[in-house]
């Protein structure tokens, strides 16, 4: 049981940020912005605007297990990221995550809390959009 809890949360993690690479696409520079926030980075060169959002700190993913003789285990990893919107004509045309992150919940788990809000948005307004 503890395992495919384990294997669904590692899944998961590592699929919303590369479920986000596509699923961003097309999103315009004001729904990005208000769903990611104010980027800590932003430069405009050959017609794209790449933004950029830092998780610098680092964010912790692992297991601590403790017997009563003072016997421990922990299995953790570390991870910061960030994550850079490509636009092109006021629209998101290539997402891609930087930074160095080896988290027990998979190489891009660091990146999750920066894209939730968007991928959520992504996958439900663009559902709408598509519907209309």
């Amino acid at each position: 049981m503890v395992c495919t809890v384990a294997c669904l949360l590692l899944t998961n993690c590592h699929s919303l940020a590369h479920k986000a690479r596509t699923e961003l696409i097309g999103l315009t520079r004001p729904e990005l912005l208000s769903c990611a926030g104010v980027p800590d980075a932003d430069e405009t060169r050959d017609g794209q605007e790449v933004l950029v959002w830092k998780q610098d700190q680092n964010v912790d993913g692992g297991v601590s297990v403790s017997t009563p003789f003072l016997i421990g285990v922990s299995i953790a990893g570390r991870g910061t990221c960030h994550f850079v919107a490509t636009l092109r004509d006021g629209k998101v045309s290539r997402v891609s995550y930087t930074g160095p992150s080896q988290t027990l919940y998979g190489p891009l788990a660091a990146c999750e809390p920066l894209i939730r809000d968007c991928e959520k948005y992504a996958r439900t307004e663009g559902a709408s959009a598509v519907s209309q």
